[in-house]
């Protein structure tokens, strides 16, 4: 069983309200999103800059405009951690084509049950217009704040839950009403979309780079929309902190039978569990909650080395099925999915089917904190672990989509104009982040796997193509005996897209098990919600960045590595093409 560190099993949180200068006042201020854990256990808060309202460059390309804030410097003080933070320009992985274009809606066909392949009887299109106007982001002249939905107030709850409540008392066929704002996940996610120019070819906006601005715009007009209806221009929607232990439970107002916000589709063993972020089955709470903060830094920091291995691999126009999700969308973003989706429903509705996710308001919830993910890797978190945090290519900047605004206007928006929360007028609450220095602890020994084992591990390359419906155990060649920044690469994962499929990778473990996550043999998952391609089963890769794994594991000595799959999910649906170890093009900076 884990024991988890006092500072993490305590930890504290601090006011919702943004510390402020007292002259000259700003219009707005950018609190820290955290606080920093010293070793001997303390909080300290750190001194904020203030932040000009000034209208921001629309230039993507132009990285400190004139008033434009460098958040990475937020934090005054921070020494290495924030004080080297650079964002540096990532290079696109293959020749520009053209961007995803916003769907077409009078094209909008029947939608796709993903866990059973069947069409649905559901009619996930949205109301047809002619009036298209591309946004204009209005000025922020007070920043919302989004609260940690455990820590919120009474008088909050009333707010959320009248806003809800009009929501739903609106026409089915007003774009603004709760059902037709559930249908856009489902016009989007579950086939109901082609691609503008490209005959039958599915739209989705999951497993690639599109996956965080598509979900950022939908809570921004989500959320107008809400104030808008109780004449609350500042309102902003809660986080599910579920990073945080004192987060890790469905948040409570969620469960009160009466409110608005109730849904009774969720799986009634984990209305008041632990969250399973690694999905292991693991009982013990004291070890899935260390599980998850293990899981957090892996997808956070650990396992990425480049831009495209957080956001996703690039989708551009034409592409057949989707290139791969980013590690946050595979790991904690599918793992709440699946913990929430109710098991008695016949394709896990709500929360466990993307059709009907957003019937549950925790849905909105649950991607904030997806969102306030994205916000962090891209302004808080070490440029030395991450070191590539922008996408300049203009397949990804230009992409598009179409939303309903507060005023019931069909409105475009395009990718390059969602990268700024800030421009977009909201920040998030500061809490703890105990993940942020949850680094597996070091292997006591050298790994003795490679003493004890090994020779009875079979060669990868008498294995693959592997159908992985057991746990497998192999041995995999080295790029280069002492190499240290390498990455390990499973490539040509062919899935069942309908079905719900995950496994972890495991490098020198003498655990077949493997329900503890906590250890520095853990090296990154796989998952997936079901999700519609045209042709029910799709190809991917991932990389896993083994850099600090070797330095844990003391085996940058040793010519090869032992790896371990470990499937979740039950029976087959995953086949994986090969593995290898390849050194990492993009190091970070020495």
């Amino acid at each position: 069983m884990a024991s988890l560190p006092l500072s993490c099993a305590t930890t504290t949180t601090t006011s919702a309200t943004p510390l402020r200068h007292s002259s000259p006042p700003p219009l707005f201020t950018k609190p820290s999103l955290f606080i920093t854990r010293h070793a001997n256990g303390s909080h300290h808060h750190r001194g904020l800059h203030v932040i000009s309202a000034q209208k921001q460059n629309d230039n993507p390309e132009s990285t400190h405009p004139q008033g434009k804030l460098d958040r990475r410097n937020v934090l005054l003080g921070m020494g290495g951690l924030y004080g080297a933070a650079a964002s540096l320009v990532s290079t696109p992985p293959e020749a520009s084509a053209n961007p995803v274009q916003a769907p077409q809606l009078d094209k909008c066909g029947t939608a796709t049950d993903l866990n059973t392949g069947k069409k649905l009887d559901l009619n996930c299109c949205p109301p047809v217009t002619d009036n298209i106007i591309d946004y204009k982001i209005p000025p922020a002249l007070r920043m919302k704040l989004r609260p940690s939905a455990h820590r919120v107030s009474a008088q909050y709850m009333f707010k959320y839950n009248l806003a809800v409540d009009r929501m739903k008392r609106l026409p089915d066929d007003d774009p603004r009403s709760f059902s037709q704002q559930a249908m856009i996940h489902c016009a989007y996610c579950n086939g109901a979309y082609d691609q503008p120019g490209q005959g039958s070819l599915d739209l989705q906006i999951h497993n690639s780079w599109l996956f965080f601005p598509f979900h950022r715009w939908y809570l921004y007009f989500y959320e107008r929309i809400l104030g808008k209806l109780i004449g609350d221009p500042t309102f902003a929607l809660p986080f599910w902190n579920w990073d945080n232990p004192k987060g890790m439970t469905i948040p409570p107002m969620f469960l009160d039978e009466k409110s608005a916000i109730y849904n009774s589709k969720r799986n009634q063993d984990n209305l008041k569990a632990i969250v399973d972020l690694g999905m292991t089955g693991n009982k013990d709470p004291l070890q899935v909650v260390s599980n998850n903060l293990t899981v957090m830094y892996s997808e956070m920091i650990r396992g990425n080395a480049d831009v495209y291995d957080f956001m996703g691999q690039p989708y551009r126009e034409g592409t057949a099925v989707n290139p791969g999700p980013g590690s946050s969308e595979r790991g904690s973003h599918t793992a709440i999915h699946v913990f929430v989706g109710d098991p008695r429903e016949p394709s896990g509705e709500d929360l466990g089917n993307f059709y009907s996710a957003g019937r549950d308001s925790l849905f909105y919830s649950h991607h904030c904190n997806v969102d306030r993910m994205w916000t962090l890797w891209q302004y808080f978190l070490p440029s030395n672990k991450v070191p590539d945090k922008k996408i300049t290519d203009p397949d990804f900047l230009n992409a598009s989509f179409l939303f309903y605004d507060e005023n019931k206007q069909l409105v475009r928006v395009s990718v390059k104009d969602s990268l700024d929360n800030l421009k977009m007028g909201y920040e998030y609450e500061r809490v703890d982040l105990p993940w942020l220095d949850y680094r597996p602890p070091p292997q006591a020994a050298a790994a003795r796997i490679t003493r004890t084992s090994a020779s009875a591990a079979p060669k990868a390359e008498t294995l693959f193509p592997l159908k992985l419906d057991r746990v497998v155990r192999f041995e995999v060649q080295k790029s280069k005996k002492g190499k240290a920044d390498e990455l390990l690469v499973l490539e040509n994962i062919t899935v069942d897209t309908t079905k719900f499929l995950k496994f972890d990778v495991f490098v020198n473990d003498e655990d077949d098990g493997a329900t503890e996550l906590d250890k520095a043999a853990y090296a990154g998952t796989y998952a997936q919600v079901p999700h519609k391609t045209a042709n029910k089963t799709a190809t991917t890769s991932i990389r896993l960045k083994l850099t600090e794994l070797y330095d844990d594991m003391d085996v940058g000595d040793d010519d090869t590595i032992v790896v371990t799959l470990v499937p979740r999910h039950q029976g087959p649906g995953v086949t994986i093409g090969g593995i290898k170890i390849i050194e990492n093009p993009t190091p970070p900076p020495s």
